[in-house]
């Protein structure tokens, strides 16, 4: 069992659609919480998150910070969005760490595709 695992309810991302993804830490020390990372490879756009364990996020964020605090049972659920329509199909590369005093302590990827 890794100290962070992250997944996604589906590996392919269309434009506009909401992705749901879920987070659980197994790291049995001490933590301030975790931040996810996303980056849409070959191009410059962003991902937005839109909430975390069903609080809204009122701003355009791009990465996402969920303290400890908020995270019942040491899990997490976050929706986001990709708001443009690209040309090609591109790789997504999703990264969640866990953050210990400012410094990264474990860290899961995952890769998904968006396809236009």
């Amino acid at each position: 069992m890794k100290d962070i695992e992250l997944g996604l309810e589906s590996l392919n991302i269309k434009p506009h659609e909401i992705i749901k993804g879920k987070i659980q830490v197994n790291y049995p020390g001490r933590y301030d919480g975790v931040v996810v990372n996303t980056q849409i490879l070959n191009s410059n756009q962003l991902i937005v998150y839109r909430s975390y364990n069903n609080k809204a996020i009122s701003q355009n964020l791009s990465r996402l910070f969920i303290n400890r605090n908020d995270m019942p049972q040491n899990m997490a659920e976050f929706t986001a969005s990709i708001e443009f329509k690209p040309e090609e199909t591109h790789e997504v590369k999703f990264r969640v760490s866990i953050i210990q005093e400012h410094k990264e302590i474990e860290s899961d990827i995952l890769f998904a595709k968006l396809v236009p």
